[in-house]
């Protein structure tokens, strides 16, 4: 009998091996992101002290954005997580990819952020 592989189990497999490498200090956080089919997320978290420094996400009504699942979107999601990183004082992070492949919206989120000025 054939099994179906179920695509998010593998995927949470690859963000725990990309975890177990990558943790987010004081100094350097981690710029976590989240994929769903209609929208995507980022925030800054600070592993340490388990807090979240700045987010931002396709449905932020400060974006006013149409349609919410593109690369453009994704781009200015990135570019609005690192302006409120910045506005934090936060210069420099790590990226967590979550699991996903570097490709289409996730690499336009870190484009976008690094744009806006975030070094990773």
């Amino acid at each position: 009998m054939i099994k179906k592989v179920d695509k998010n189990q593998t995927r949470i497999k690859r963000h725990l091996r990309v975890r177990n490498k990558v943790n987010g200090t004081a100094e350097r956080p981690r710029l976590c992101v989240r994929r769903s089919s209609k929208h995507i997320y980022a925030q800054i978290i600070d592993d340490v002290e388990m807090r979240t420094l700045a987010a931002a996400s396709s449905l932020d009504k400060e974006l006013g954005l149409e349609h919410t699942s593109n690369k453009e979107a994704a781009k200015k999601v990135g570019e609005l997580v690192a302006k409120r990183a910045i506005k934090n004082g936060i210069k420099e992070v790590v990226f967590d990819r979550g699991g996903y492949v570097y490709h289409g919206r996730i690499k336009e989120l870190a484009e976008g952020a690094r744009e806006a000025g975030l070094d990773f």
